[in-house]
């Protein structure tokens, strides 16, 4: 398959075009000839030295990703941004990133495969940006300690961040919210629609005394974390259309 072609059904699939105002990532392809031909896809979180370099390893055609290199434009090709399009260019290697269209879409998105993971039902797009949404809002199929929805929570998750938890809500929980990565901003978008967790990636010091004084459970499960669901679900979906994949680890902790 041609590399633009590749990226077109991609670009349709996770409706690119809906994000274009609101997300400053320069999402689609980003760099690579729209006539290469691709027949092994590697698929990691972020576009880094490191992943590039692994996608090279695996004699990999483009590298898709959820963090790109781009955000708004690139001025200079220099330094940190150098060495990225260099390593991707030395070894003939494609770049393609989706970032809020992954996050927000309601069936390969990251939030969904959050509640996939807890079998939530009764779901519902939430975390309102630009026009769009970035997450997920959902009921467990009962009431439920968050002690216990962590542990099955933290359980799912790739990398070796430990969960944290801002247990400031009610013992036991049954409505979730969910936005995967940087998401405590719309801590109070989640207590206007009655969850009683806040599930999302990393926080903030702020997000502390703002979920204590509103009386809501705030779940951090890590950025990267909470982030690896998009990406493995569109391999599942490049694999189905007949190409190669594989998927490169590369946990920040964070």
């Amino acid at each position: 398959m041609r590399c633009q072609e590749l990226a077109d059904r991609l670009n349709e699939r996770l409706d690119i075009a809906a994000y274009a105002s609101a997300d400053a990532s320069a999402n689609g392809l980003q760099i690579g000839p729209a006539d290469q031909q691709v027949d092994r896809v590697a698929f990691a979180v972020d576009g880094a030295v490191e992943t590039l370099e692994a996608a090279a390893e695996h004699d990999a055609d483009l590298l898709v990703v959820h963090h790109g290199i781009s955000w708004g434009g690139i001025e200079r090709v220099t330094d940190r941004e150098y060495d990225r399009v260099a390593t991707a260019i030395d070894n003939d290697l494609a770049l393609y990133a989706a970032h809020l269209p992954l996050d927000g879409h309601q069936e390969l998105g990251n939030a969904v495969g959050i509640a996939d993971l807890l079998s939530l039902g009764e779901r519902e797009p939430f975390g309102a940006y630009g026009g769009e949404y970035i997450g997920q809002r959902g009921r467990l199929s009962e009431s439920t300690d968050l002690s216990t929805l962590v542990a099955n929570l933290a359980g799912g998750l790739d990398g070796d961040h430990e969960v944290q938890t801002l247990e400031f809500g009610p013992e036991t929980v049954q409505d979730v919210a969910i936005v995967t990565g940087s998401g405590v901003d719309w801590l109070d978008e989640a207590i206007e629609a009655g969850a009683d967790v806040l599930i999302t990636g990393e926080g903030k010091q702020s997000v502390y005394h703002e979920a204590r004084e509103s009386g809501l459970n705030v779940v951090l499960g890590g950025h990267y974390a909470t982030e690896t669901f998009g990406v493995r679900a569109l391999a599942s979906l490049v694999e189905d259309w007949g190409l190669e994949t594989t998927f490169i680890e590369h946990p920040t902790g964070l």
